[in-house]
């Protein structure tokens, strides 16, 4: 498998705008199974912390006030991206995120975003669900820290990614493992994946 980058977002909610925006980003590179360079930086973008979100993650608005500029953040965080495919757990979400940052400062994403929650419902049915702390426990992967902070879980979705990917290996007899098939694969349906995967042997 190449290169992948997995990213996190810690943000003030759930829709990136005026008043909801990004307040940490971690991304970790993972390559040949191990994480080999990591980025991390709470960001400043001048929106105060609702008191549920800091309660939750623990970023405060005192936090940020110290924090480096989000523009200054982002485009550190794209050059260390560049053009590596990116993964999240429930990209769905940090994709928006991603995107929206990088248009104010007038950057584009290029890449696809692989989804570890798309690809855990697919791969591990029988975990009890699929969010990342408790896939992290169920399927015995190392305690990377403090969940709903950016490092940590970004740790802990590649961690995950490792062990889907070999699940792919060991359970399905799948070798040839790239990014654009993971992509793939979490767009089939559920009922469809054994097939799908038999195909792909």
């Amino acid at each position: 498998m190449e290169r992948i980058a997995v990213i996190d977002f810690e943000t003030t909610g759930i829709t990136p705008g005026a008043g909801c925006r990004a307040t940490e980003v971690a991304v970790v590179m993972l390559e040949q199974g191990r994480i080999v360079e990591r980025y991390q930086s709470l960001m400043n973008a001048g929106v105060p912390v609702p008191a549920f979100v800091a309660g939750l993650t623990g970023i405060t608005t005192a936090m940020l006030r110290s924090a480096p500029p989000v523009e200054r953040v982002m485009n550190e965080v794209a050059e260390f991206v560049g053009t590596t495919p990116l993964l999240a757990h429930n990209a769905a979400f940090d994709q928006k995120f991603w995107d929206y940052e990088l248009g104010r400062i007038g950057r584009s994403r290029s890449q696809s975003f692989a989804c570890s929650l798309l690809l855990s419902r697919r791969l591990l049915p029988a975990a009890p669900n699929h969010k990342l702390g408790t896939l992290t426990r169920w399927a015995g992967l190392p305690d990377t820290g403090t969940a709903h902070r950016a490092m940590a879980d970004a740790e802990m979705a590649a961690n995950l990614l490792q062990h889907l990917v070999g699940e792919l290996r060991q359970t399905h007899g799948l070798q040839q493992l790239d990014h654009a098939f993971l992509c793939k694969l979490q767009k089939v349906p559920a009922a469809k994946v054994r097939e799908t995967l038999i195909k792909y042997r």
